[in-house]
């Protein structure tokens, strides 16, 4: 068999980053696509992949925009012959409450992280029924099962992703494609960094376990749904909080 190829959305982020790399452990070429003016983070990305010898490479795509995941999903097929496994990992958040919201920080948020996992799947899930294998992996989050203070937006499009994950599930599942999501809980990426110290403090209290994730957490949890053996998994949604649910 002929190596099988990855895309990961939000590739160059704090999850995405650490998905490539257990990917590409895995044996599997990893494409990192995310967006290409992040300059500074893409050259700490490419020296921290290095090691991977050209196993993970990046391609610039803006996943809220349909033509150009078209576009990108052309570039892969023509470059690499196809797309294996599709983690939707790209995500925004936009924080406010709905009485402060406006109408962009709306729009921007369910455009990243719920019109892009539809501007993601529907090119690439064609050639995964054609060729009776494929992995879709939507990375969700706790919030869109709790909801949150401050994140109507976010909450809303973490929810919706896993309604798409369900109803994408029936529709491929007799042709050797299955689509799961993963709900991380609290991790360590710039995202929870920046929540106030205190703030970040008396959440981590509330977790079972006593830390908030690394994002190797949810690479590993991503790296057993992309399996090959994985097949009987399908339209599931995989908690990985620390048992903050428990609290």
């Amino acid at each position: 068999m002929t190596q099988r190829v990855a895309v990961v959305t939000g590739g160059i982020g704090g999850l995405g980053s650490e998905i490539c790399k257990k990917l590409a452990d895995q044996g599997l070429k990893v494409v990192a696509a995310d967006l290409s003016a992040r300059e500074e983070r893409l050259a700490e990305f490419k020296l921290d992949t290095a090691e991977f010898n050209g196993q993970i490479v990046f391609k610039a795509i803006n996943v809220a925009d349909a033509n150009d995941c078209e576009r990108f999903f052309k570039e892969i097929e023509s470059e690499f012959g196809r797309v294996d496994v599709l983690v939707n990992a790209a995500g925004i958040t936009r924080d406010t409450t709905l009485r402060k919201m406006d109408v962009k920080q709306w729009t921007d948020v369910i455009d990243v992280n719920l019109n892009g996992l539809f501007n993601m799947c529907r090119p690439a899930v064609e050639g995964m029924m054609a060729r009776g294998f494929g992995r879709i992996i939507n990375i969700s989050s706790i919030n869109g099962q709790m909801g949150q203070f401050g994140q109507t937006n976010y909450s809303a499009a973490k929810a919706g992703m896993h309604g798409f994950t369900m109803a994408l599930a029936r529709e491929t599942a007799k042709k050797g494609v299955t689509v799961n999501s993963v709900s991380p809980g609290y991790c360590d990426t710039p995202m929870v960094r920046a929540i106030p110290e205190a703030l970040r403090n008396q959440i981590i209290e509330s977790i079972p376990v006593g830390r908030i994730g690394q994002p190797t957490d949810i690479a590993r949890t991503v790296a057993f749904l992309a399996a090959e053996d994985a097949g009987f998994i399908t339209g599931a949604n995989i908690p990985v909080n620390g048992g903050l649910f428990m609290h």
